[in-house]
């Protein structure tokens, strides 16, 4: 090792032989780097000097990736030093993406060093033969722990982490990242029980600052939006002058709308590529591969490239729109010049006037260091069920040894002997209301005491459906001869009939037909819309959050802002007020014959769609006629014919005791986390052997079992797993509730006579949502301009 660094004319960096000497002492570790440190290398370096050193057959080393791209990359990267230093050490990958024989070929004669996923390497665990195929195991590497420790995927990772050290007493575990704000909460995710004392933390050096610009349009800062395109013939120019860059857009449906925008303006012919989790591995992979051959000179990107992917020639990163936290904007400005001691160049393209206030907020905490807050919560239920019954797919099990187990993995250190028994029991039958069906009979406890399968039938199907990213229903896109573009969603695809066009993966696509699971499609010249997705949708983190409302009250800073930025908070002061940080100021006004109500609590788009419905059932009880609301990141407007004098009854607390709980239960909200626990449970399979079930029939299976326990037994285990999901994730409760805790205190109402320089963008979003798709753009736009004028007026 120490001849291949010479050879290149680099020495190892401080943090390296750290992480090398851990290694030598037995220690778990944890490494926090910047981007560029050579933490991949770090992590791998006690393998390849123990390899060497000290040659063995069999599965030494793990590497656990949150993408497959990533995996593919690291396999790329690592076999350069290897071949140069010409030692016989195998590289592989196994992700959901790897041929099936290569798996099965891998469980028979592993590598030495095998780079996989969570769920890949959950689904190892359920073979027979994971007992002797982990049984040397020495090192598990998890690169960009970040990434998915805090949610279901780190529950899924710590009970086989949990299951590896068990069947490889002596094993070490080993984390990476650039962006961790709690090393400490990650060390003790990392350790055997949770014990934070066995984890060294190793401190990487720090790199070089980044250079990060923010865009500003030709013309004026828009009023309203969030992609940024406004800014494409900028964009454009940025990238003829650099070699290579990253567009980092925050949906895939923007993504696709940029990509097109951008070609549009390519007047050069430049070679522009796109890349996101829904286009196929064929075209993800094209692109990955150009852009490591430098052949491509721009590839637009979603959080699919978040994350390592090592590109040197990559040597600027623009952001499309808001990047909504400090952490994700630093992973994604370490894109370009992948080399610590050399700047990253970015450049942020605020959507609008209140995003242009995020990007600021953003720079000021990259440049402070100051990175989102992870939170960790218990375990989800739904993916212990999942991860119990891949132990039981390899070999019998006592119940007593696996609660042992699963509580050596910190997410479920504190589960009770009763909670585990329940889920023992949902896997076992279904529970109360399902055990009258075999098909929910998975488990059967022996007159030997064990649990086991309870046919081979359960095991197929377990392999099949096993995993914990659930997307919403899917439709395949392909052309007629069977090439495969990628997936949309069936809610989008099911609105399209033969002849409509759109666009995706870079082409204009003309329907031929739809079928069960699959939408034919030809390559058109058309004018086509473009791709909606429904997923979870970014919403601003609470520390950028912060940092715009400090914005907004201190008047020292607008002297930063571009003009008409500045222009447009000192009328916002004229005309209404400017909060303090820990107010909430409420707007009344009359809007074209409407009475609307308009809060600035910068508690997230979530959180702002749940109390907008909250809110606007609250109304109708009292008389108010609501008629709608739309909400940003930044505010929520209700709107209705009745006006409101008294807002601060509408955020009472007692609101998440009453109208939470009645919208949840009776919305589709509390279904479609039910969808997924019960997928993730096992509890209803997306696949046969054979066939693929359609995102209806699914949707259909799980509906009718959520009506049924719903009725007969409200308790169901899964039931709960959903309402705590329901609750987490897809309302944001938590800052929902500290909204409305703190709103009677620090509410400041204004009355005043018309629309506020403030509420021009969110009233605009109500302009928007009656515009037809695809039609009156320019229309919006005059309709902007107008409420525009009217808010600046000074008279």
């Amino acid at each position: 090792m120490t001849d291949w660094f010479a050879g290149r004319g680099w020495r190892p960096r401080r943090h390296q032989l750290d992480m090398l000497a851990a290694a030598r002492a037995g220690q778990h570790s944890l490494l926090v780097a910047a981007t560029g440190a050579g933490k991949t290398l770090a992590g791998f370096l006690p393998t390849l000097v123990e390899l060497i050193e000290r040659p063995t057959q069999g599965l030494h080393t793990l590497y656990i990736s949150p993408l497959k791209a990533l995996a593919v990359d690291v396999q790329r990267n690592l076999l350069t030093p290897i071949d140069e230093m010409g030692v016989p050490i195998r590289v592989e990958t196994r992700t959901g993406d790897t041929p099936h024989e290569r798996k099965v070929r891998q469980r028979a004669r592993p590598p030495e060093i095998l780079l996989t996923t969570p769920e890949s390497l959950s689904l190892l665990l359920s073979y027979e033969d994971s007992l002797t195929m982990f049984a040397g195991l020495k090192t598990v590497v998890i690169d960009e722990v970040h990434a998915f420790a805090t949610g279901k995927r780190g529950d899924l990772l710590a009970l086989a982490m949990a299951r590896l050290q068990r069947l490889a007493p002596e094993m070490r575990r080993v984390a990476l990242s650039a962006t961790v704000a709690d090393p400490d909460g990650y060390r003790a995710w990392l350790a055997p029980d949770g014990d934070i004392d066995e984890v060294t933390l190793v401190q990487g050096e720090k790199g070089a600052d980044p250079n990060i610009a923010i865009l500003l349009p030709e013309g004026r800062v828009p009023w309203a939006g969030h992609s940024g395109v406004y800014a494409i013939p900028q964009v454009m120019a940025e990238i003829e002058t650099h070699r290579t860059t990253i567009v980092f857009c925050n949906t895939r449906g923007l993504a696709e709308l940029v990509f097109q925008q951008l070609w549009k303006a390519n007047e050069l012919k430049l070679p522009i590529g796109v890349h996101h989790g829904s286009l196929s591995l064929e075209a993800r992979r094209k692109a990955e591969q150009a852009m490591a051959d430098g052949k491509l000179r721009a590839l637009v990107a979603t959080a699919s490239l978040d994350l390592g992917v090592d590109w040197g020639d990559v040597d600027c990163v623009i952001q499309m729109g808001a990047p909504k936290g400090s952490s994700r904007l630093l992973q994604r400005i370490g894109r370009a010049n992948h080399r610590l001691d050399e700047s990253s160049e970015a450049v942020l393209v605020p959507g609008n006037r209140f995003e242009y206030l995020e990007a600021r907020a953003a720079l000021d905490a990259v440049e402070q260091g100051e990175l989102d807050p992870d939170v960790f919560r218990p375990g989800a239920l739904d993916v212990l069920a999942q991860h119990i019954m891949a132990c039981a797919c390899a070999a019998p099990f006592d119940a007593a040894q696996m609660l042992q187990e699963v509580r050596a993995a910190l997410p479920y250190s504190a589960l009770e002997q009763e909670t585990f028994d329940r889920v023992l029991s949902f896997i076992a039958d279904g529970g109360y209301s399902l055990r009258a069906y075999d098909k929910f009979k998975r488990l059967t406890k022996g007159q030997d005491g064990l649990w086991r399968v309870t046919r081979p039938s359960f095991i197929a199907q377990h392999r099949l459906n096993a995993g914990i990213i659930v997307e919403a229903p899917m439709l395949d896109v392909r052309f007629k001869n069977g090439r495969r573009l990628g997936k949309v969603e069936e809610a989008f695809g099911s609105q399209l009939s033969p002849g409509d066009t759109f666009f995706f993966a870079g082409l204009s696509l003309e329907v031929e037909r739809v079928e069960l699971t699959d939408l034919i499609v030809r390559a058109s010249a058309k004018q086509a819309r473009y791709v909606s997705y429904m997923g979870a949708r970014l919403a601003i983190t609470a520390t950028l959050a912060n940092r715009v409302r400090v914005f907004l009250h201190d008047r020292g800073q607008w002297q930063r802002f571009p003009a008409d930025v500045r222009e447009w908070l000192e009328v916002q002061e004229r005309r209404s007020t400017i909060p303090a940080p820990a107010q909430v100021l409420v707007e009344t006004f009359p809007h074209e014959g409407k009475h609307h109500m308009v809060a600035y609590s910068f508690e997230g788009w979530n959180a702002h769609q749940s109390l907008g419905m909250l809110i606007t059932r609250r109304m109708e009880a009292m008389g108010l006629k609501p008629l709608g609301f739309v909400a940003n990141d930044y505010a929520l407007a209700v709107y209705g014919l009745e006006k409101i004098t008294d807002p601060a009854a509408l955020f009472s607390p007692d609101i998440l005791e009453h109208e939470f709980v009645d919208w949840v239960q009776q919305s589709a909200l509390l279904k479609r986390a039910f969808r997924e626990v019960a997928i993730i449970g096992g509890l209803v399979e997306r696949q046969h052997p054979g066939k693929k079930k359609s995102g209806r029939q699914v949707t259909f299976s799980t509906d009718l079992i959520y009506d049924v326990l719903r009725k007969y037994e409200p308790d169901h285990l899964l039931l709960k797993a959903a309402w705590a999901d329901a609750r987490a994730r897809m309302t944001d409760v938590g800052r929902l509730a500290h909204l409305l805790d703190t709103a009677a205190d620090t509410m400041l109402h204004m009355d005043l006579e018309r629309v506020s320089p403030m509420a021009v963008p969110v009233l605009i979003m109500i302009g928007r949502e009656r515009t037809p798709q695809g039609s009156g753009e320019d229309a919006l736009l005059i309709e902007a301009e107008g409420i525009a004028a009217e808010a600046m007026r000074l008279d």
